[in-house]
């Protein structure tokens, strides 16, 4: 078993040192050319395998090659895109984007929402909410959108409450009103989070990193979002520059094609990810 603090460390470590080789990236002044390929950077579950359907499926017919490079982290997609080593990216909702835009002088901009995967309250420990102890460890995305969501989550769930009037993706712990188990929150990397289970009652974790640990919201999580209404759709984004290439528009009609809702809603029918519209 590894050590909690040695985990929390290294992986705010990890995190402020992406960070920081994002800065300075002035977000991609100028458009990619138009030759029907498009290098998309994205995570690999579920974007990746999004993308390789399309690529196998559907991108011939559009007159279209995917080229998908895959990352396991939430900045480095980001940078890349804005250098101009990838035209685009999926793995992000808008407020993450927001977020990254503001903290690194980007101009990354959503092209199209794809999907949602619920964010979800997973324990090891407990079989439901009600068993969660006082003073129980809690593990949340260390970034300020995800972990907002993972606040809201945790309000939704009854285990707190955040004060009137705040808006839920900035949310931070001085915005809780009411913490009735005195609950000590966590924040990790987000692709650490499944892995902290071993090491705290209970983790709030993104989606994709819940699949990839077998992880499913419908079936797993003692606590998950409702899809209906929910603001966190998965979108492509690339830099403003590049939003209207034509190679970048469709993709993002492949993206929203009928084809690609049923591959979403077949592959993943517990409910994991949720065609956006």
């Amino acid at each position: 078993m590894f050590n909690r603090r040695t985990l929390v460390g290294a992986s705010i470590a990890t995190a402020a040192a992406l960070t920081l080789s994002a800065c300075g990236n002035d977000g991609g002044s100028e458009a990619t050319e138009t030759n029907g390929t498009v290098v998309v950077a994205a995570t690999p579950v579920p974007h990746a395998d999004i993308l390789n359907f399309i690529s196998e499926n559907l991108a011939e017919d559009a007159g279209l090659t995917i080229e998908v490079q895959e990352f396991t982290d939430y900045v480095q997609p980001n940078v890349a895109t804005a250098d101009g080593s990838v035209d685009a990216n999926f793995f992000q909702t808008e407020p993450y984007l927001d977020e990254y835009n503001a903290a690194n002088g980007t101009d990354l901009t959503t092209v199209a929402p794809v999907h949602i995967e619920p964010l979800g309250l997973y324990s090891n420990s407990v079989a439901s909410v009600d068993e969660i102890p006082n003073g129980a460890q809690i593990a949340i995305p260390g970034d300020g959108s995800n972990g907002g969501r993972a606040l809201a989550l945790l309000a939704d769930a009854g285990l707190i409450t955040l004060a009137d009037g705040v808006d839920v993706t900035l949310a931070t712990e001085d915005d809780i009103a009411d913490n009735p188990k005195n609950l000590e929150f966590v924040p990790l990397e987000a692709a650490q989070l499944a892995l902290s289970l071993e090491d705290v009652d209970a983790a709030v974790i993104n989606g994709n990193y819940a699949l990839e640990a077998d992880l499913s919201p419908a079936e797993d999580a003692l606590f998950s979002e409702s899809p209906e209404g929910n603001p966190y759709a998965n979108y492509l984004v690339t830099t403003a520059a590049n939003a209207d290439n034509p190679d970048v528009q469709k993709l993002a009609e492949l993206l929203q094609s009928d084809e690609v809702k049923q591959f979403i809603l077949d592959t993943w029918s517990d409910g994991s990810v949720i065609p956006a519209s």
